[in-house]
């Protein structure tokens, strides 16, 4: 599990396509040492297991993704030099500064506008018509693995308020209109909805 809060960008270093996916090498600012193997790192909001880890002063480790995430993710698009958001899985008694996010992609969004309002920056993103029915205002949605609150939402389109610090310590810095980013709908929002559909 995750909280949405990024603690490092990484930089892609190697994509090796694989039989059954790729195996991806991340460089990161995370300790080697501090990463063991098995463990989870959210990567653009995808959770991956650490495979393989190493380096000296900047580190990096490695992960392999299935056919299924490079189809249902951006994962497919990355390239050496691709820069991503990070973060190590959550610990009992870690604070919870955003909400609670798996880590499994429900699918991806697009960036229609970007916008200065003030300080701010408003994005205005289009998801699937099926994913639509997850979002709601106020609500909580995890994008690039950053958890954000919505703004307003009208049909399969909402916008959020992303501040100059979030900005500045991760890669919605360099998000223009015409990108694409990974979604994870609430998960409360997802049980409800089976839930209310099973009653």
């Amino acid at each position: 599990m995750f909280t949405g809060i990024i603690t490092d960008v990484g930089a892609v270093a190697a994509v090796q396509p694989t039989p059954g996916g790729a195996r991806i090498r991340i460089a990161t600012a995370y300790d080697p040492d501090g990463l063991a193997i098995g463990a989870s790192v959210a990567c653009a909001g995808i959770c991956l297991t650490v495979v393989q880890k190493g380096g000296n002063g900047r580190g990096w480790f490695e992960a392999e993704a299935s056919t299924e995430t490079l189809q249902r993710t951006t994962l497919g698009t990355w390239t050496e030099g691709t820069r991503i958001n990070l973060e190590r899985a959550l610990r009992a008694g870690d604070e919870l500064g955003g909400h609670i996010v798996s880590g499994h992609v429900d699918g991806v969004a697009r960036i229609l506008e970007r916008e200065r309002v003030g300080d701010s920056t408003r994005f205005s993103l289009e998801v699937p018509e099926a994913l639509a029915r997850f979002i709601a205002g106020k609500g909580s949605v995890t994008l690039d693995g950053t958890s954000l609150t919505v703004n307003d939402v009208v049909g399969n389109t909402f916008t959020v308020m992303v501040i100059p610090h979030t900005l500045a310590v991760t890669t919605w810095g360099d998000r223009q209109a015409g990108d694409t980013v990974n979604l994870e709908v609430d998960l409360f929002a997802r049980y409800l909805d089976r839930l209310t559909g099973r009653a």
